[in-house]
This record gives C-alpha cells, structure tokens and sequence, in this order.
C-alpha cells in the first residue's frame, strides 16, 4: 500500500472540490470507494461506488486514496498511466450510470500530469481480494 506521509509524490490527488463532493457523498454512502474507469462509455472518470457492492478485481492496483477513500485502477490501465499522478476533479454534469455521483448535477473527472525526470512517485499495491 502507498505511505502518503513519504517523501514520493502520490499516484492519486484530489482538488477541494472533489473532497467536498466526497464529503456529501459519504453523507449517504459513509463508505466508498473510486475505480478509475477505463471503459469505453465512462472514458477517464473515476467511478466512485458503495464499497460492499463493488468487487476489486485481483489486478486490481490500489493507486492510494483521496481524503481517506481508496483509489484503484484496473492492472493493464495502470501499465499504460504508470508515469502519471491522477488528479480527481469535479465539474459541471452527469457522473457514470451506476456511479454515485450520477444525478447530482456533478461527476467527478480525472485530470493527469506526469511525472518529471527524476521526481519519486509512489509504487502502488495490487489489490488482494482481502483488501476491501
């Protein structure tokens, strides 16, 4: 699992917003979590879910977590974005059909910047079915 108290930079961050919008969420979803999407109807928004109705997959690579919610990303994506810190944002709009942030007039996006020669970066877990 990432230490984010260590000196490398997180794989995963989140603008005020998006802790906010955690926040109201956890109002009726104490406990969630994000995958970030990869599929071809969502394209780069984090999916945020109820934690007992999600089921993280053995590839599964837990990038960190963003005001105490985990934060995971599919093994071969995670191959593709390995040089990049994910950035959770929000804006104006609908979230994905069966994520909940759907239906409150925001949806949370990923922003991303990569990394500059040199700078550490966390290395992420894989998730373990035990994990969540």
């Amino acid at each position: 699992m990432i230490d984010e108290t260590n000196a490398a930079q997180p794989r995963v961050t989140a603008t005020q917003a998006a802790l906010d919008f955690i926040r109201e969420i956890q109002a009726d979803h104490p406990d969630i979590l994000f995958h970030q999407s990869g599929g071809c109807c969502d394209g780069s928004s984090p999916m945020c879910y109820p934690t007992a109705e999600y089921r993280v997959g053995e590839t599964d690579v837990k990038l960190g977590e963003i005001g105490g919610v985990p934060v995971y990303i599919s093994g071969s994506q995670y191959a593709v974005w390995k040089h990049t810190q994910l950035i959770i944002d929000v804006v104006p709009g609908r979230g994905g059909m069966f994520s909940l942030d759907n239906g409150r007039e925001r949806r949370f996006l990923t922003r991303s910047r990569l990394f500059a020669g040199g700078e550490a970066c966390a290395i992420p877990a894989v998730a373990s079915k035990t994990s969540v």
